[in-house]
Formats: C-alpha cells, sequence, structure tokens
C-alpha cells in the first residue's frame, strides 16, 4: 500500500494560512478545496488493513481559504507542489511520551503541553496512566475530560499533520453528499463536505482520517481523489443527522403529492434543519412523521398544528420561541389530526371537547414521548404536542445554571428531613425539570420518595410516580391525603393550586415530611403572600417552609459563531446600576476594566439565530428567622424580598446580567424574560 501526498493540479493564485494553526485558534473556513495535501491509498481491495498506519508529522502544507465576491464563495489552489508524506511502519516505535522537544512534539500530549492546554501535572498523570494502563493518550485525555473536544482533535491534526475544519462553520455542499450513502458515512464515522470536478476532488470530514481503509474504499466507490480532513466526531454526527435528507418542505410536498391529484400543493418554503430519512409509509402517515422527525432534530420542546381559515400552520417552540415552519393546505387538516389522534389513542369522532393523550416516537436511537392535547377552535381542532426526551437523563442543577450560595442553599434544603421546597416561575420555565434534578440528587434505597404529577413528564426508577386523574377523584389533595399513609419521606406535589393542596403539603411537612412543590408566581418574594392568600396560617407557613426558588429560562449565545464586542455605555450602564456591589466585585474578580459582551452572529448550528440551547437564572430565597418574622406580620412581597436581598439574595435579572458578563446569554435575552 502506498501512501503519498500529490501535486497540486492547477496552477493557480491563493492566499493560504499555515495548516496547523496553534491549538484553539480559528481557521479560515475551507468550502471548496481544490488541490490539497492528499490522503491517496493504492491498493487492490478496499479491505481494511489489519495493522493501523500512522502518518509522518514532518509534512507542511497549507489550507485553501475562502474567497469571497458580490457573495458567492470560490477558492483557488496552492500553486506550490506538495512534499510527499510516507506512513511509518507499524512496527515502529514511539518516542516516550515523557521524552520532550522544544523543536517537534513527540506526541499528541506534547502539542498539548505546547499550546499551554494542560499542565506540566496533567501532562505527567496521563503520561502514567499511559505507562500502566497501555491505553492510548487520546482515550485517556476524552475520559478525564481535560480539554475539550475540539482543542482535543485540533492537537491531532497538528500532530499527524492533516488538515482540521469546523463543519458548522464550513458548511457541507449538497453536491459533495451525492457521492457518499448515508449508511457509508455512519459506518465510517465521516462526511464528504466539498467538491472540485476540476481537479476531481472530494474533501472529507473524518472523525479518524488515517483509517487508510476508509479513503481507500472511499476512492474507489466515488473514483475522486479523497482530501481527508480532521473534524470533531460530535460535528460529524450532528452534520451526518442533519445533512442527508431533504427539508421538511419538500417531504412534507412529496407526501402531498400521493395525497392530492387534482390540486397543486402549497407548501411554503422555508430555510430550516435537514431532517433524518422518513419511513415509508402513507402519503398522511409520512406527513406527520415527517413533522414530528424536524422536532425532534431541531430540538424543538412544542409543535403547534393550527387551522386557519383557509390552511394549517405548523409551529415549532424552539429554545423558548415559537419558530412558523410549515403551511399545509386546508384539505389534509382532518386527516393529519385524525392520524395523531389514532397515535395516542384518542376518539378520532369526537371533535367537540378537548382531549389528551400521550405516545412514543423513536427516531433512530433517539426515543420520544409525546404528550397530546386537542382542542376545538372555529376553523377546526387545533393540537399541541409537548416532548418529552426519554434518553439522555436528567440534567444535574449544574447544568441547568444553578451555581454559588443559590446551589449551596438549595442542596442544603433537599437534605432536611422535613419542610417545604417551592420551586416558583410561570409554564415553561422549567419548575419540573428543575424538581426532577432534585429529586435524582436525593433518590436512594433508604428513602420512599412519592410524586403525584399532572402529568407525569418523565419516568424516574425507583420513584413512586402517580398522575392525577379529577375524573376519577384522584386530584392533588385527594392523593396527598392517601400519599400520607403510604409511608413517604419525600413527597412531590406537581403544584399547589388551592386552599386544600397547601393545607396538607404544610400538614405533611409539619409531620416529618419534606414536601417539594410549584407555584405560579413572578418572583420567589411573591410565592409567600401568595400562598397567604390561599389562606395558609402564618404560623404555621413560616414554621414550615424552608427556601422557595424562582426560575426563568432563557437562550445560550451559540458557541459554534460566538463573537465579542463592547457594548454601548448606556447599556453598561444598566448593567452596571442592577448589579451593584456585584459588578465590582465580577469586574475585581476577573481584573476587566473594559466590558465586553458576547453574542452569536449566526450560523449554520444555529439556524442563524445566534442561539443554541437554554439555560436557568435563579432567585433563591431561604426562608430564616428574618422571613419567618415578616411572614406572621403578613408583609408584603416587596418587604420580603428586601430582607432577603440584604440577606444575600442575587435576583434573576442579576444573576441573567452576571450570565451575559460571561458569555453564556445576551443582554436583550435577560430583559426578555426578567422583566419582573
Amino acid at each position: 500500500m502506498n501512501l503519498s501526498m500529490e501535486p497540486a493540479r492547477q496552477q493557480q493564485t491563493v492566499s493560504s494560512i499555515p495548516q496547523n494553526p496553534p491549538i484553539g485558534a480559528q481557521t479560515p473556513p475551507v468550502v471548496v478545496p481544490s488541490a490539497e495535501p492528499t490522503l491517496s491509498v493504492e491498493s487492490a481491495s478496499p479491505v481494511e488493513p489489519a495493522v493501523p498506519v500512522e502518518l509522518s508529522q514532518n509534512t507542511s502544507s497549507s489550507i485553501p481559504v475562502l474567497l469571497k465576491t458580490s457573495g458567492q464563495s470560490s477558492v483557488q489552489s496552492p500553486s506550490s507542489v506538495e512534499p510527499s508524506v510516507s506512513a511509518r511502519p507499524s512496527s515502529s516505535k514511539q518516542p516516550s511520551i515523557f521524552t520532550q522537544s522544544s523543536t517537534a512534539p513527540q506526541s499528541v500530549l506534547d502539542v498539548l503541553l505546547q499550546a499551554k492546554d494542560i499542565s506540566q501535572d496533567q501532562y505527567d498523570a496521563v503520561s502514567l496512566d499511559h505507562i500502566n494502563t497501555g491505553r492510548p493518550v487520546e482515550t485517556i485525555l476524552e475520559e478525564k475530560k481535560l480539554v475539550s473536544e475540539e482543542i482535543l482533535t485540533k492537537a491531532k491534526a497538528a500532530f499527524y499533520n492533516v488538515p482540521y475544519v469546523a463543519l458548522a462553520e464550513v458548511g457541507v455542499f449538497p453536491e459533495a453528499l451525492e457521492y457518499v450513502q448515508e449508511q457509508l458515512a455512519r459506518r465510517y464515522h465521516m462526511i464528504p463536505f466539498a467538491i472540485n470536478t476540476q481537479s476531481n476532488t472530494l474533501s472529507v470530514a473524518f472523525a479518524n482520517p488515517l483509517d487508510l481503509s476508509a479513503i481507500d474504499f472511499l476512492e474507489k466507490k466515488t473514483g475522486l481523489r479523497v482530501l481527508a480532513y480532521y473534524s470533531t466526531p460530535s460535528d460529524i454526527e450532528r452534520s451526518i443527522a442533519e445533512r442527508y435528507a431533504q427539508t421538511l418542505s419538500q417531504e412534507v410536498t412529496a407526501a402531498m403529492r400521493e395525497t392530492e391529484t387534482d390540486n397543486a400543493v402549497k407548501v411554503k418554503t422555508f430555510d430550516a434543519k435537514n431532517l433524518g430519512e422518513v419511513i415509508r409509509e402513507a402519503p398522511i402517515a409520512k406527513i406527520v412523521e415527517t413533522i414530528l422527525t424536524f422536532a425532534i432534530k431541531a430540538r424543538a420542546s412544542d409543535v403547534h398544528i393550527e387551522p386557519q381559515e383557509d390552511k394549517t400552520r405548523v409551529r415549532y417552540r424552539i429554545d423558548g420561541i415559537l419558530h412558523e415552519k410549515l403551511i399545509l393546505p386546508k384539505t389534509v387538516q382532518d386527516a393529519v389530526v385524525s392520524r395523531i389522534k389514532i397515535l395516542s389513542g384518542l376518539k378520532i369522532d369526537e371533535k367537540r371537547i378537548p382531549q389528551d393523550g400521550r405516545f412514543t416516537f423513536r427516531v433512530e436511537k433517539e426515543e420520544v414521548d409525546l404528550r397530546i392535547s386537542t382542542l376545538p377552535t372555529v376553523h377546526g381542532e387545533k393540537i399541541v404536542m409537548r416532548l418529552l426526551k426519554k434518553t439522555g437523563g436528567v440534567p444535574t442543577l449544574q447544568e441547568l445554571g444553578l451555581r454559588g450560595s443559590g446551589l449551596k442553599g438549595l442542596e442544603a434544603a433537599s437534605i432536611v428531613p422535613h419542610g417545604i421546597v417551592l420551586i416558583t416561575g410561570p409554564t415553561g420555565s422549567g419548575k419540573t425539570t428543575t424538581l426532577y434534578s432534585l429529586l435524582h440528587n436525593i433518590n436512594t434505597p433508604k428513602v420512599n420518595i412519592m410524586t403525584l404529577e399532572d402529568p407525569v413528564e418523565y419516568q424516574m426508577p425507583g420513584i413512586n410516580q402517580v398522575q392525577i386523574n379529577p375524573q376519577a377523584g384522584l386530584t392533588f389533595a385527594s392523593g396527598l391525603r392517601s400519599f400520607l399513609r403510604q409511608d413517604p419521606n419525600i413527597i412531590m406535589v406537581g403544584e399547589i393550586r388551592d386552599k386544600e393542596t397547601a393545607e396538607l403539603a404544610i400538614q405533611a411537612s409539619l409531620t416529618g415530611h419534606l414536601v417539594f412543590s410549584t407555584l405560579h408566581t413572578n418572583s420567589a418574594a411573591g410565592a409567600l403572600p401568595r400562598l397567604l392568600d390561599m389562606e395558609a396560617e402564618p404560623f404555621l407557613l413560616a414554621s414550615s417552609m424552608t427556601l422557595v426558588m424562582a426560575q426563568r429560562v432563557l437562550r445560550k449565545v451559540c458557541e459554534n459563531c460566538k463573537e465579542e464586542y463592547t457594548p454601548d455605555p448606556v447599556v453598561v450602564k444598566d448593567i452596571e446600576t442592577v448589579l451593584g456591589s456585584l459588578f465590582t466585585g465580577w469586574k475585581t474578580q476577573k481584573k476587566k476594566e473594559v466590558i465586553t459582551l458576547f453574542k452569536g452572529k449566526g450560523c449554520e448550528a444555529c439556524g442563524n439565530s445566534g442561539y443554541q440551547g437554554r439555560v436557568g437564572i435563579f432567585e433563591v430565597l431561604i426562608v430564616n428567622e428574618k422571613i419567618g418574622k415578616l411572614i406572621l406580620e403578613r408583609k408584603p412581597a416587596s418587604d420580603i424580598e428586601q430582607q432577603a436581598i440584604q440577606d444575600g439574595m442575587i435576583l434573576m435579572k442579576q444573576d441573567g446580567y452576571l450570565k451575559a458578563l460571561e458569555g453564556i446569554t445576551t443582554v436583550e435575552e435577560v430583559l426578555r424574560v426578567a422583566q419582573v
């Protein structure tokens, strides 16, 4: 097997940069390389070699850069002929990882150390682990999570002298995908992202570009010369999931052609993420399946199917914001609604009253529970589907965004033997997720945890979960009354809605039970007067309440396109006013005189929104003796809040601004959700 670097096939002018920038540095986007350092393998068959071959690290090359002209992208090739690369014999010995050279790194570990991505102590620890266990250095680094996936991949690219590409920045050309099927891309953990027909080259991002059998197979299958690049495994997986399919509107249009023969299908074109392959079924079933598949791929929490006078609108709630993604003709509205009713076990002939149901939907390896709600409107039945992922586990409190004194206070309140912990906020603010995270932390074989929910959103092993059924007489109040005869240690009540439930929750806490519940109030301090309005006795409330936490969820800045900027002085002044002494402390801790913020400029990964994912902002009110006295005196929420601030409580807006200063979110997001 001969491994060689082939020379450029065209002589063109190009602006180039060093192939291997410092680890962690941004690389200009590569779009359509025409003549790159090529990993070309000549072999009689595409059978994978028994012994892996490593590339020499002593090769230099250049990466073509994107040249933009009038909005069009083009790439020109390097004019210089690239030097050859020879394969290391499989029997050759690698230099010891303890041997460090000031001129050339001897391992990926050396690259990371020289780039100061790991410390000397971490270097020594990984080296020792490698010697004792024989495990690859890369495996140990990934297991210990000493560096990010991106930094580790760039380090491997630098050491093996293989170009690195960030697919989220570069994008994937549909023309390149035509040469490789999805099954093959998944098998070899790679994706083609660009093609140059003049030089007959196919640029391919690999999780492991040293897999010569994959390159050999690909060249024989496509008849093209393969230009191999390093890319992160997660970037490749995401690109495969998004790119190997048609768009939502194309899928639905194709299905609509099968359902209508006389009328032209009017499907609104939109810019959206791509879908996975849709199972071949009846046309209406395919439409519903396509709508749901897109929801999962787009990380939507809810799908709204809304009948209008002359059309049916489909909207997705992504990161808390509704987006109109599809318009269906009125003629298929009833059929789509009936299909969803059948899946969720609802009566398809009952259109006069609301109905609730649920079913499970699976896409590839991802399983999602869907909670269905129908509602009759003047133009037909409206359907809302709530998506609840069954995989991925319950997020930790830290992953939700809790930290500092608020996190410590909540963790302390969740391990006391009795009391009430309340989570407050509007619908969709993540209260239930926070409760599940708390229960997951304290769920052990030594305690009996019982929950009363409407509905049960996530099923948790080891916890006795009950769904209320008002039609059968099982309400929050009646269920809570029955719980007290079930010898519980910890009780979770989905929501305190009325006087009876409030009284029973207080009574349960006073008889030696730890009670978790939620309440719809705008602030933490506002929850206490709200319970008094439900006619809870002040002295019982003051002695039973342990902690109240208010929360909201806001969108996070997309990590793929995050950029730093200097905000307007008016914005800085507002931040300084809201944070007060917290702002001074933050500046001192970070040693920053000039305040900079972050925003996403928009990219393919975030759908050009600049945001991807969500994080919580919180205010945690610990009910101490001073707060208890204010409850007894029936003081208003403003007085309670002032006392809590004196005791060290950080308000939600303050927590949001601190997260904005750290680049987690934006000031605009904080103002959108935290105006209470």
